[in-house]
C-alpha cells in the first residue's frame, strides 16, 4: 500500500493505526470490488478556490458549471466496469471495483484527488500483516488534461502506479525517464501536430495564426509545429497568442485585433472548449468573419456548446482532428438505467448524479434553494424519464473521448488478467515468479501493461509502444451548418500514422462545408508561389513564407512553381535557360554553314574559281601549240593552274559543321595548295631572270640550272617543306573541333581550335616568305626589255597576294568563332582570284579576243603590241578594276555579315 502524508500513525499493541489529518471533500463514485481502479474525469467547468493565506486551514474547493459530457465519461469507465465483470472469460474470480473523481478541470483539484486515490480516504487505518481496509488503487484511468497528467505522473511515476490517460496527447509524456507509469489510449500531440500539417498541405494553407492555451498542452503543441513547420518547410506562422485562462476581456480583444489586422485566413487553435467560449464571445462583438478554423481534438467534435446559431456564421466550416471515433454495444441502455434514489446514500456520487439529473430536467432536489419554487422552477421526484428529453448526454452516435475511456478501462482489465494467467516457474520476474493480487507490486502490473494487446468489439487494436503511445489515427471533422440553422459535425476523413509511410491523409473534399461565399478553400498565403522561371527572395525581416519572387539570371531556370524555392538552378553546359526561364533547351550552334547566305556565297564563289581554274586550264590545253603558251612555261603554268584549283576548293573545308577530319585536312591542304601556286610562281620569276641573264654576254651558263627537272625540283621541294611543317603540326598539336561558349552565353560556337599557334604562324610564314620572295624577284626584272615580260605581272600579284594576307592576319586573330572561318575563306579566295586574273587574265585575253596578237612575231615585239604591254592603259584597267571588284566583293561581303550578327567592330 501507498501511503502520502494524508495520514500520521501511532503503535498500539503490535499494530500500527494510521489516522486520517485531512480529508478533502472531493465529487466521486465509486463501487467495491476485489481490486479498485482510480479515475479522474471533468464533471464541472470551473471552480472556485480560495487564497491560500496561511493562516486559517484552507477552505473546501467547491466545483460550478456542470459539463455533461465529463459526467458521461464518467459513467463509461463505471460500464466498462460492470461489462468486465459479467464477462466471465475476463478477469474470473475477481470483481472489478472503482473510485471516480471530479477534477473540476482544476490542477489542484485533480492532484489532490490522484494522491486520494492511491492513498485512501478512509478516517482509520489498521496495519497486521495486510492492510485492511478500502485498498487503494492498482490504476488510475486519467487525467484528461496534459498539465495535470504531467503533475499527477511526476509523482505516482516514482511509485509506478499506472495511468492511462484519454485525453493528455502532450509529446512530453512520451519521455519514459520522466513518466515510466504513463500510458495513454488517445494519440501523442506529436502525431496530432503532423495530422495539422498534412491538412495546411493538402490545401496550400502556408500562412496561419496559432491560439494555444496558456499550459502545456498549448506550448508543447506550439514548439512541436513551429519546429516541424521550419524542418518541413511547409509554412509559416503569421502570430502566436496565448488564450487567458479566465475572461481577461483586454487580454482577448487584443488578441481579436491581431486576428483581424493580420492577412493570414487560417487560424490553429489547440485549446479546449471553456477557453474557445471566451475567445468568441468577443469575435461576435467585433463581428470577425472570413476566417478558416483548424481545431484541435481539444474542441473538434465535443464543444457542443459552440455549435449554436450565433456563432456558427464564425466557426462554420471549421475544419478540426478528432479523436477517433468508436462504437459502445450497451452503453446508452446503462446510461438510461442512471437514477438519483439508486446509488447509495452514502456515495459522494450522489451528489454528481443529482447535478446530473437537476441540469437535464431543470428541476431542484428538496429543499429547494430559497426563491427557487417561487419563481416557478420544478422539484426533481426522481423518477423523470430520461428518454423523454432531448439531451447530448444519451447521444452515442460520436463516441470520442468516451471511446478511449473504454479502451483505457480494458487496458488495465486486459493487463491484471495476463498477470493472473502467469504460471509460478514460468513468471517473468527474478527466479521466474509471478505476480498475485495480494502481493502486488504497481510495477509488476507497469510491466504487462507494457505488452498488452487486444481488439476491441468495434474492431480496433489496442497496444502500446515503447513510449506508452497507441497507434496513431485521427479522423478529419467539418463542422456543417446547416440552411435550418441547425449544425451537424461530420466525418470527411482521417489521417493515419503509418512507421514505413509516415502520415496519410484521406479527404472526401465533396462533403467539405466551406463558409465562405466561393464555397471553396480559401488563400491563406503569405506571398504567392514562386511562378516557374522565378526564385524567391525572402522579405527582411519577415517569416520565410513573406518573399518577392525575383526572375532567374541567364542560364538559369527554375521548373516548377515552389513555395519556398533554394534558387535557380544552372543549367547544364550545353544547354541555356529559354526566355521563361522555366526549362532548359539546348544552346543555339553557330557554325558557317552550307544553308546560310554567306555560306552559300562562298560555296559558290570557291566553285566558280575551281570552275575558272578549269576553263583556264582547257584553254591552256587547247592553245598550247600557240606562241603566248609556249613562251609562258606552260607546265608551270599547268601546275600553277592545278594549284590554283585546289586553293579555291580548300575553302570549301572551311564551311560546314566542324569535324575532325575537316579540321586537320584545312589548313594543311590550303598551305600545301599555297605553297605549290607561290613556288611555281617563284619557280618561273626566276626562269624570267635566268633567261634574260642568259641573253647578256658570258650568262649562258645560269640557264643550266633552270631545266625542266630543276623546275619540277624545285616545286617539289618547297612544297615538301610545307608538308613538313603540317606534319609536325598535326602531330604535336593537332587542330580538333571545339565547342566554344566564350562569345555567347546562349550560343556554341563550333570552331576549329588550331591546336598550336606556333604552327599555324609557321605555316603562314613560309607561303608569305615565299610570296615575298617572288615579289621581290619579279620586281628586279619588271622593266627588262622585251612585250612578254610576265615580271610586270608577276609583281603585280604577288603585290595583291601579300596585301590580301597581311590584312588577313589582324582581321583573322579579332574575328571570333566562325567569323575566323569566314574571313579566312575570304582571304584565300581573294588571293586565288587576284592570282588568277592578274596571271592568267591578259593571256586569255589574248588567246580568245586577240588572236592576231598571239603570234612569235607579236610576241617578240618592243613595245608596240598594246593588247599584252602591262604598262599599257587597257592593261592597267584591266587590273585595276578586276583588283578593285575583287576587294570590294569581299569588304562587302565581311561587313553584312558582321552587321547581321552585330559584330559591327569585326
Amino acid at each position: 500500500s501507498l501511503l502520502l502524508t494524508f495520514y500520521f500513525t501511532s503503535a498500539s499493541r503490535g499494530s500500527v493505526i494510521s489516522h486520517l489529518y485531512c480529508q478533502f471533500h472531493i465529487n466521486r463514485m465509486q463501487k467495491s470490488g476485489d481490486v479498485i481502479l482510480g479515475g479522474l474525469f471533468p464533471v464541472h467547468f470551473f471552480s472556485s478556490i480560495s487564497d491560500l493565506l496561511f493562516t486559517s486551514q484552507p477552505e473546501q474547493p467547491t466545483c460550478h458549471s456542470f459539463n455533461v459530457q465529463g459526467f458521461r465519461l464518467a459513467q463509461t469507465m463505471a460500464f466498462a466496469v460492470d461489462e468486465i465483470n459479467n464477462n466471465s472469460s475476463l478477469l474470473p474470480n475477481v470483481t472489478l471495483g472503482y473510485t471516480l473523481y471530479d477534477n473540476c478541470a482544476e490542477l489542484g483539484i485533480g492532484f489532490r484527488g490522484a494522491l486520494s486515490l492511491v492513498s485512501g480516504q478512509e478516517e482509520q487505518i489498521i496495519l497486521h500483516n495486510t492492510c485492511v481496509g478500502n485498498p487503494p488503487v492498482v490504476g488510475i484511468v486519467g487525467d484528461s488534461s496534459s498539465t495535470r497528467s504531467i503533475a499527477i505522473s511526476s509523482v505516482l511515476g516514482l511509485y509506478r502506479v499506472p495511468m492511462v490517460s484519454y485525453f493528455a496527447t502532450c509529446s512530453c509524456l512520451s519521455d519514459r525517464q520522466k513518466y515510466p507509469s504513463f500510458f495513454r489510449t488517445i494519440p501523442s500531440d506529436a502525431f496530432q501536430v503532423q495530422a495539422m500539417i498534412q491538412i495546411l498541405k493538402h490545401f496550400g494553407w502556408t500562412w496561419a495564426g496559432l491560439l494555444i492555451t496558456d499550459d502545456d498542452y498549448g506550448f508543447h503543441a506550439a514548439r512541436s509545429l513551429q519546429s516541424e513547420l521550419s524542418v518541413s518547410g511547409e509554412g509559416c506562422l503569421a502570430y502566436v497568442e496565448v488564450l487567458p485562462t479566465d475572461k481577461d476581456t483586454d487580454e482577448l480583444r487584443r488578441i481579436v485585433d491581431v486576428m483581424k489586422k493580420s492577412t493570414a485566413r487560417v487560424v490553429i487553435a489547440f485549446v479546449f472548449e471553456t477557453h474557445m467560449i471566451n475567445l468568441m464571445e468577443e469575435i461576435e462583438r467585433q463581428n470577425v468573419t472570413g476566417l478558416q478554423w483548424l481545431a484541435s481534438e481539444g474542441w473538434t467534435a465535443t464543444a457542443a456548446v459552440l455549435q449554436t446559431p450565433e456563432l456558427m456564421p464564425y466557426l462554420g466550416g471549421t475544419l478540426g482532428i478528432a479523436i477517433r471515433r468508436g462504437e459502445i454495444p450497451g452503453l446508452r441502455e446503462f446510461l438510461l438505467q442512471i437514477r438519483p434514489d439508486l446509488l447509495d446514500s452514502n456515495s459522494y456520487g450522489k451528489t454528481m448524479v443529482n447535478e446530473f439529473w437537476e441540469f437535464t430536467f431543470q428541476c431542484r432536489f428538496a429543499p429547494a434553494p430559497a426563491g427557487w419554487v417561487e419563481g416557478g422552477g420544478a422539484i426533481c421526484t426522481g423518477q423523470e424519464d430520461l428518454e423523454n428529453v432531448n439531451t447530448e448526454f444519451l447521444d452515442i452516435s460520436n463516441l470520442r473521448p468516451e471511446y478511449n475511456v473504454y479502451k483505457a478501462v480494458y487496458a488495465l482489465a486486459y493487463s491484471l488478467d495476463d498477470m493472473l494467467q502467469c504460471k509460478p516457474g514460468r513468471g517473468p520476474f527474478s527466479g521466474h515468479s509471478c505476480a498475485t493480487l495480494q502481493s502486488l507490486e504497481l510495477w509488476e502490473l507497469v510491466y504487462y501493461l507494457e505488452r498488452v494487446n487486444f481488439t476491441t468489439p468495434f474492431g480496433d487494436q489496442v497496444s502500446f509502444d515503447e513510449n506508452g503511445d497507441v497507434v496513431p489515427i485521427y479522423d478529419v471533422m467539418n463542422w456543417l451548418w446547416l440552411p435550418d440553422g441547425s449544425t451537424t459535425v461530420q466525418n470527411v476523413g482521417e489521417v493515419k500514422g503509418s512507421a514505413f509511410k509516415g502520415e496519410e491523409i484521406l479527404l472526401d473534399e465533396d462533403k467539405i462545408f466551406w463558409n465562405f461565399n466561393s464555397k471553396k478553400p480559401v488563400q491563406s498565403v503569405c506571398s504567392e508561389s514562386c511562378p516557374p522561371g522565378t526564385h524567391m527572395v525572402r522579405k527582411k525581416g519577415e517569416p520565410k513564407c513573406c518573399f518577392d519572387c525575383i526572375p532567374c539570371s541567364d542560364g538559369k531556370v527554375s521548373n516548377i512553381s515552389s513555395k519556398y524555392s533554394l534558387g535557380c538552378t544552372s543549367c547544364p553546359e550545353d544547354f541555356w535557360s529559354n526566355p521563361q526561364r522555366d526549362h532548359c533547351v539546348p544552346k543555339k550552334t553557330e557554325f558557317l554553314s552550307y544553308h546560310e547566305p554567306l555560306g552559300i556565297c562562298l560555296t559558290a564563289t570557291s566553285l566558280l574559281g575551281a570552275c575558272t581554274c578549269a576553263v583556264v586550264l582547257g584553254i591552256f590545253i587547247y592553245h598550247h601549240k600557240t606562241p603566248i603558251v609556249r613562251a609562258n612555261n606552260s607546265e608551270l603554268s599547268f601546275q600553277v593552274l592545278l594549284s590554283l584549283k585546289l586553293c579555291f576548293l580548300c575553302s570549301l573545308l572551311f564551311i560546314g559543321r566542324p569535324r575532325l577530319w575537316t579540321c586537320q585536312l584545312r589548313h594543311a591542304a590550303f598551305g600545301i595548295s599555297f605553297v605549290l601556286c607561290v613556288s611555281c610562281i617563284l619557280v618561273k620569276t626566276m626562269v624570267v631572270l635566268a633567261v634574260f641573264k642568259a641573253s647578256k654576254p658570258g650568262g649562258g651558263t645560269s640557264l643550266k640550272w633552270f631545266g625542266a627537272m630543276q623546275q619540277r625540283g624545285t616545286v617539289l621541294c618547297l612544297a615538301s617543306i610545307q608538308a613538313a611543317i603540317c606534319t609536325a603540326w598535326l602531330v604535336s598539336a593537332s587542330p580538333s573541333p571545339h565547342k566554344n561558349t566564350q562569345y555567347h552565353n546562349d550560343m556554341i560556337v563550333y570552331e576549329c581550335a588550331v591546336g598550336s599557334p606556333f604552327g599555324f604562324a609557321v605555316l603562314l610564314g613560309y607561303i608569305g616568305m615565299l610570296a615575298v620572295l617572288s615579289f621581290l624577284i619579279a620586281f628586279l626584272v619588271r622593266n627588262l626589255p622585251d612585250s612578254f615580260n610576265e615580271a610586270k605581272l608577276i609583281t603585280f600579284s604577288m603585290l595583291i597576294f601579300c596585301a590580301v594576307w597581311v590584312a588577313f592576319v589582324p582581321v583573322y586573330i579579332s574575328s571570333p568563332g566562325n567569323y575566323a572561318d569566314a574571313v579566312e575563306a575570304f582571304a584565300i579566295l581573294a588571293s586565288s582570284f587576284g592570282l588568277l586574273i592578274t596571271l592568267f587574265g591578259p593571256k586569255c585575253y589574248i588567246i580568245l579576243l586577240k588572236p592576231e596578237l598571239n603570234t612569235k612575231k607579236a610576241i617578240m615585239g618592243r613595245g608596240d603590241l598594246i593588247g599584252y604591254d602591262v604598262g599599257s592603259t587597257y592593261s592597267k584597267d584591266v587590273l585595276r578594276h578586276c583588283g578593285g571588284v575583287c576587294c570590294l566583293l569581299c569588304c562587302g561581303l565581311l561587313e553584312w555579315w558582321n552587321g547581321r550578327e552585330g559584330q559591327g567592330e569585326t
